[in-house]
């Protein structure tokens, strides 16, 4: 069955596609009562499949809501969150909205739990990071009957409203102002990104304006865990070991951006004369470095800002003005490690 109107989901709609009463169905679900495992195991994918997750609020009506917006989200430890939710509170504090958060380490499987879990308190709407999901997350989101705002980037189709940045285009922009420098022996080093896919698509926009420019890049490494500057640092090291001809390195992130800068500027390279570098996010705690690090502004408390305003007024009913797709615009800051 399609839920093309936005209402909830009941135990109705799970037992005509289970094929079985909706006291079987609320036995199986609160996991009580004697239940085949046959029967238990068609109502459990009927449930996945529609994207239906039960009310936990004891003894309320399936259409209350309380008064929480869910915001799930990757991490915690990356600085780029905090300020998202910066923005996110800072709106909701003038509401009777309360965010809620919930971290999945950018794991698809925890992520659907992570949802399924706030989902099942009924709030008033979910902010959830990117716009890769799995399918169980995707059916949950939209059979959730509220407003989700997926939020970060905008490279992609949003089960209902979008706030972020298109990272290719930001890959894509970085890599025109490298070559505009002069710089033509380019390294890449950042996160692991199969599932870090705004990095995956950054990494995609600068390769093809890059190519665009007749220039390859010469060497790339990946990492995942452990202290970012420290990684910096390591893959710095290891990468012009093994091309001493590069002229610039482009990170992921600024975090490791600034542990490659620390390295070059104990080992005596001039920068950004020698070796330029950049990174992506914009992230104000390195400011205090010696040189300032090239970078993009992620428009990271905005998004957050724009995000709440959107949950908050189409919870208000007040939708008038409202725009449900956001693309927010990042610039470039040169600081003192890319030539202009």
């Amino acid at each position: 069955m399609a839920n093309d109107d936005k209402r909830p989901l009941t135990l109705r709609d799970v037992s005509e596609a289970s094929g079985v009463s909706e006291m079987t169905v609320s036995r199986v679900l609160r996991n009580r009562g004697d239940v085949s495992a046959a029967t238990r195991e068609r109502v459990l994918q009927a449930a996945k499949r529609l994207g239906y997750v039960p009310n936990k609020i004891a003894g309320a009506l399936a259409s209350s809501r309380v008064n929480l917006v869910a915001v799930i989200i990757p991490s915690l430890r990356n600085m780029v969150f905090p300020e998202v939710m910066s923005g996110i509170s800072a709106v909701l504090e003038q509401t009777d909205l309360q965010p809620v958060v919930g971290v999945t380490d950018y794991l698809p499987d925890k992520e659907e739990r992570v949802l399924y879990e706030m989902l099942s308190w009924r709030p008033s709407g979910v902010i959830i990071a990117g716009l890769e999901h799995s399918e169980a997350s995707r059916a949950m989101l939209r059979a959730a009957g509220i407003p989700v705002v997926e939020i970060m980037d905008v490279d992609g189709t949003p089960v209902d409203a979008m706030v972020g940045v298109s990272h290719r285009r930001a890959g894509r922009e970085m890599a025109r102002a490298i070559l505009k420098a002069g710089y033509r022996q380019i390294g890449f080093i950042g996160t692991k990104m199969p599932l870090d896919y705004r990095a995956r698509k950054r990494f995609e926009g600068f390769t093809e304006a890059l190519a665009k420019g007749g220039v390859e890049i010469v060497d790339q490494e990946f990492y995942s865990g452990g202290s970012a500057l420290a990684k910096g640092r390591e893959l710095t090291k290891v990468m012009l070991e093994r091309h001493p001809e590069l002229d610039f390195i482009y990170y992921s992130n600024d975090m490791i951006g600034a542990g490659g800068l620390l390295y070059l500027l104990d080992k005596g390279y001039d920068v950004p004369g020698q070796i330029g570098l950049a990174g992506f996010n914009g992230v104000e705690l390195l400011d205090g470095l010696p040189r300032k690090l090239a970078s993009m502004d992620a428009c990271r408390v905005e998004i957050g800002e724009t995000a709440a305003r959107i949950i908050a007024s189409r919870v208000a009913g007040d939708t008038e003005d409202v725009q449900n797709i956001v693309e927010l615009t990042p610039t470039i800051a040169y600081g003192d490690t890319l030539k202009r």
